[in-house]
């Protein structure tokens, strides 16, 4: 038998039908993101960029800006210190075992490489929330440098649009980022048993469609 079973190998492409075919689904398909949370508030940062033409004094854009950058970066320092956990219980798989043995139901894996496979698999979906989060944060740095750049009045429209734009794909990689937390959680799941990975992919599947297209903020945001 090799290092994973068959029901191993079935709840991972579970997992990556789940995270892989929503992203496709939810990102590239025109007809489908414009009904998302996401795209209404591209339109909303629009609305800002253009209406931030008549504002003289930008200080308080300037403070929405650094609240994004503040919340982008605690997530962003948090996937180093997830990622400095995951090191250390790499090289502890007998520790791992003894505490998993002790919940009921659970099935942690009896090889050390089956464990290794599991810890890789979280570290490299927080590496790349990590690196979804920093450019993240480096574009709202770059929208808060555009705006300082912006004039007063309509000629300047041109301007407003472009730092709309780095705002908006600032917003998609930080949705990317938090997406990869999401999964990262149902990837824990697999530490257990590999149909608790089935569930925790589903629920998170069910949970991210909920809010992006289902939940009261989504339809109070797309009224305008």
């Amino acid at each position: 038998m090799g290092v994973l079973s068959a029901l191993d190998l079935v709840a991972l492409a579970v997992f990556f039908a789940c995270w892989a075919g929503y992203s496709v689904i939810v990102d590239r398909v025109p007809s489908i993101h414009n009904r998302s949370v996401l795209a209404s508030m591209n339109e909303h940062r629009r609305r800002w960029m253009i209406a931030l033409l008549d504002r003289e004094n930008r200080i308080s854009d300037i403070s929405i800006i650094n609240n994004l950058m503040t919340s982008t970066s605690f997530l962003a320092n948090n996937s180093i210190f997830i990622l400095a956990g995951l090191v250390a219980l790499l090289s502890a798989p007998d520790l791992g075992h003894r505490v998993l043995s002790a919940l009921p139901f659970a099935d942690p894996p009896e090889s050390d490489v089956a464990w290794e496979m599991r810890v890789i698999l979280l570290m490299l979906i927080f590496i790349r929330a990590f690196f979804e989060l920093t450019w993240a944060l480096r574009q709202f740095n770059y929208t808060s440098i555009v705006i300082g750049g912006i004039g007063l009045g309509d000629g300047f429209i041109p301007q407003a649009e472009n730092a709309a734009k780095i705002a908006n794909r600032a917003a998609r990689h930080f949705n990317s980022g938090l997406r990869a937390y999401y999964f990262g959680l149902a990837a824990l799941a697999w530490i257990v048993h590999p149909i608790a990975l089935i569930v925790a992919s589903v629920v998170v599947l069910r949970e991210l469609h909920r809010r992006e297209f289902r939940s009261v903020v989504r339809e109070v945001l797309s009224r305008g």
